[in-house]
């Protein structure tokens, strides 16, 4: 029976995955390192902390990736953020996820400041009941650590009992390593094939297309 849901945001209740391949691109280049936005893009749903390995040598994250993440964070917050939009749907589909007695949790790698921005900026500021960000997880996904953080908010509700919402495939790792069952989203923009070969139990198209079958899909279970 799910008693709750953990929704993973960016991505996934907002479009920012292209804000944020963007803003990596513009803040290797200041560093000296030309990485096509595309590659970034595939690697968008980690924090940096697994990112920036992913994309520049050892040497180069060691002597400049706080450097990095700290020029990017500040292009970001000034330039991209203001320009986030929630998917269409979202407020409706955590009312009706809340009309259902489920608890709901926000779980991100981003800021405590990105996060409040991403709720005021869907409407759902007073709809969830926690969130958890990048302080309360030591690895950002695919490792679980944001996910167990999340499960943390929730307890006593085992981890059985709830169901993550993701848009890449490093959501349904990380909720698969946290012993969670994972939905996921297309409408972040991750190859719908790479998507369909992951951990995700069901696939749909936005949180619009969620909400429509509603009483079939696995949020609804119980």
């Amino acid at each position: 029976m799910i008693r709750a849901v953990i929704f993973d945001v960016d991505g996934t209740l907002v479009d920012t995955n292209d804000l944020h391949a963007a803003s990596w691109a513009d803040a290797f280049r200041r560093f000296g390192h030309d990485i096509p936005q595309d590659r970034i893009r595939h690697e968008i749903g980690k924090g940096g902390d697994q990112l920036m390995p992913a994309l520049l040598p050892r040497d180069a994250v060691e002597r400049q990736g706080e450097d990095i993440e700290a020029f990017r964070k500040d292009l970001y917050m000034r330039e991209c953020l203001p320009r986030a939009r929630a998917f269409p749907e979202v407020p409706a589909l955590v009312r009706r996820i809340r009309a259902a007695g489920r608890k709901i949790v926000l779980a991100s790698a981003g800021s405590a400041a990105e996060v409040d921005r991403y709720k005021e900026t869907a409407g759902i500021a007073d709809l969830i009941d926690d969130a958890t960000t990048k302080d309360d997880a030591d690895h950002s996904k695919p490792f679980p650590d944001i996910f167990r953080s999340a499960l943390d908010r929730i307890a006593p509700v085992p981890a059985e009992d709830a169901m993550v919402v993701g848009d890449t495939p490093y959501d349904a790792e990380a909720a698969e390593k946290a012993g969670l069952r994972a939905v996921g989203l297309l409408c972040g923009g991750f190859p719908e094939h790479e998507s369909r070969r992951s951990a995700f139990v069901a696939l749909y198209r936005d949180p619009a297309d969620l909400l429509a079958p509603y009483e079939h899909s696995p949020l609804s279970e119980g």
